[in-house]
């Protein structure tokens, strides 16, 4: 009798921005738009569809990411110039 372990629960991504450390540069909203938003105060916050997590930000403000979706949120935090980007596994 064989397990098939492809029915197991999926992990779940978060991610987030520190805005302390947040240059504005924007890099991350051109790579991946669908969870990242730069806004009106210049700093760049993340979403989950068109909820925009500005409050209060940092770690509190966590967005769950897709699979399709962490392609370009790790390309984003290797790319940001102000090391503000985490993301993290449950």
């Amino acid at each position: 009798m064989s397990t098939d372990h492809s029915e197991r629960n999926p992990t779940r991504m978060k991610v987030w921005i520190d805005q302390d450390l947040c240059t504005g540069d924007g890099l991350c909203e051109e790579i991946a738009p669908d969870v990242f938003a730069l806004l009106d105060d210049g700093l760049a916050y993340v979403k989950e569809g068109d909820k925009i997590f500005s409050e209060p930000g940092g770690p509190e403000g966590l967005a769950t990411i897709t699979e399709a979706q962490l392609e370009g949120t790790i390309e984003s935090a290797e790319e940001c110039p102000g090391e503000c980007i985490y993301i993290e596994v449950d």
